[in-house]
């Protein structure tokens, strides 16, 4: 179980009535932070709340992203080398999900950031594909977590959590 703390310009796309009381997560990763950009095609995206790391995906259909998510992260962790039964854990507490409002404002604030980093990076790099484009997003340095960069702390706490 996790939460999917949505802007409201993605909330409204997605249109599912907002959890009434905060549960705490049950994934390693913990809770998430998303958001529309509206580009051709449009994309979500989406900013772990402990380490981070961004994930970009197609918007649509919205209605499904909190649903998405989950098959998203499980091919990230893979894309980084990480076991099969961790991944197979983060998979399985992120079938069930809440939707809420933002409430972290260094998330949000890291979402903004990375949403221009996006954009700068898929027109000079031409870059489309949106795996290779969320992991050069998480290489970048960030100053709400020290300017250690998303991808290193996501490592971090997998490792310091499953060793």
């Amino acid at each position: 179980m996790f939460t999917l703390h949505c802007t409201a310009k993605l909330r409204d796309r997605i249109k599912r009535p907002l959890a009434s009381t905060k549960r705490p997560s049950t994934t390693l990763l913990g809770d998430w932070y998303a958001t529309a950009l509206f580009w051709k095609p449009q994309l979500a995206l989406l900013v772990n709340e402990r380490t981070l790391m961004p994930i970009l995906l197609p918007l649509a259909p919205a209605s499904t992203l909190p649903e998405r998510l989950g098959p998203a992260v499980g091919a990230l962790l893979h894309q980084y080398g990480m076991a099969l039964p961790l991944i197979e854990r983060e998979l399985a507490a992120m079938t069930e999900v809440d939707v809420a409002k933002t409430s972290n404002r260094r998330v949000v604030g890291t979402m903004n950031e990375f949403g221009f980093e996006a954009s700068i990076y898929r027109e000079g790099m031409g870059a489309t594909d949106l795996a290779k484009l969320s992991m050069r997003l998480a290489e970048t340095p960030c100053g709400a977590i020290g300017h250690n960069s998303p991808d290193r702390l996501m490592l971090d706490v997998v490792s310091r959590t499953h060793h």
